[in-house]
């Protein structure tokens, strides 16, 4: 179960926005935008004596907003989206449960590119031949109800917390694959020639090495020591393996 039901902007504009309210928290996303959770507190709250719809007005002077709503269930659901600009509606509401036409129309994706946002050029990591549409772009999917936004606003959580631990892996799966490269030179040839002794100059030596393989393809066992040779001098190895101190 997907729900969404967010005012959003540039995290800046937000943030002067909800300043000095009780419910009011902004939500960091990517490209500099942000997004205010819509709770029933803070409906209520901004609200009082007024209509939503001025308060979006109010809202917009500084810079363009959103008013975005999304609910999706086993595949099945709907968005709305609608754009305010200096005090006024702009764009929308527009709804689609249907999904059937390009994605740049859908209602977010239209939503967010009429606020500025353009594609970032990234793709999806199962699909890597397909761009990020802009609702993913920002990172809107990165929680899937009310309550996780608010606490991730609250937590101050922004999209690198999210993207951390699938950068480690990545890192992880790298390393690994790396560790299956066979080296040009193997732990002996290193240690001899750079005259250094088991440890972990050794591992940081040889992972060099199979690094310029995998850059460059096989080399010959003369390029892998000229190579590393000069790998040794920028590490300010001496001419028998010692760090120079100074």
């Amino acid at each position: 179960m997907y729900r969404l039901a967010a005012v959003v902007a540039e995290a800046a504009v937000l943030r002067d926005r909800v300043a000095g309210s009780r419910h009011g928290v902004v939500a960091e996303l990517r490209r500099g935008m942000g997004m205010v959770p819509i709770s029933d507190a803070l409906f209520a709250e901004v609200t009082g004596g007024t209509t939503f719809g001025r308060v979006l007005a109010e809202w917009s002077v500084p810079g363009p907003l959103a008013l975005v709503e999304a609910t999706f269930h086993g595949g099945d659901g709907d968005q709305t989206a609608e754009v305010w600009r200096d005090g006024a509606p702009v764009w929308g509401p527009v709804s689609d449960d249907r999904f059937d036409g390009p994605r740049e129309d859908w209602p977010i994706n239209a939503a967010l590119a009429r606020l500025g946002v353009r594609p970032s050029g990234r793709t999806y990591a199962h699909d890597p031949g397909r761009p990020l549409d802009l609702f993913d772009d920002v990172g809107l999917g990165m929680e899937r109800d009310l309550d996780d936004w608010l606490a991730r606003a609250r937590a101050g959580r922004t999209p690198a917390h999210a993207e951390a631990p699938a950068r480690r892996a990545r890192l992880r799966e790298a390393e690994r694959a790396l560790a299956e490269v066979t080296p040009d030179l193997d732990g002996r040839a290193i240690m001899a020639l750079l005259d250094i002794p088991p440890g972990p100059l050794v591992g940081a030596a040889t992972r060099r090495v199979r690094l310029l393989r995998v850059a460059r393809g096989p080399l010959s066992r003369a390029e892998a020591e000229a190579e590393l040779r000069a790998w040794a001098r920028e590490q300010g190895l001496g001419q028998h393996g010692e760090h120079r101190h100074g």
